[in-house]
């Protein structure tokens, strides 16, 4: 069964700094590229991260660049995302998911995991 199963969300001050882990279960990792997601409440699931499995290669929006980092330990078949300097505005449900191409289009993507709350205080 593919399973992706996200954690590390929590609640955390303006300024600080999260962990998110997304662990994948039940496919090659190797074979994919790994997006984040985030969705705020009332918002569009939009992108923040991705990253190639096979060369490593991340992208980022702009609204998190310089602040987030995405990595991925393949041997675990685990990815990271880094997420320093939150802002309020960082608070939604992260997603990671698994897409056979690097893509922003979250239709392009065909396993999701279940998302884990970040919250970010004023």
């Amino acid at each position: 069964e593919v399973q992706l199963v996200e954690s590390g969300g929590g609640l955390v001050q303006a300024g600080g700094s999260l962990r998110l882990s997304c662990a994948a279960f039940g496919f090659t990792f190797d074979d994919y590229a790994i997006g984040w997601f985030r969705q705020a409440p009332g918002k569009e699931r939009e992108g923040v991260a991705c990253i190639s499995s096979s060369d490593g290669s991340t992208y980022y929006a702009d609204s998190v660049k310089g602040r987030f980092t995405i990595s991925s330990d393949n041997a675990k078949n685990t990815v990271y995302l880094r997420m320093n300097s939150l802002k309020p505005e960082d608070t939604a449900v992260y997603y990671c998911a698994a897409a056979r191409w690097i893509s922003w289009d979250p239709y392009e993507y065909d396993y999701w995991g279940q998302g884990t709350q970040v919250t970010v205080s004023s």
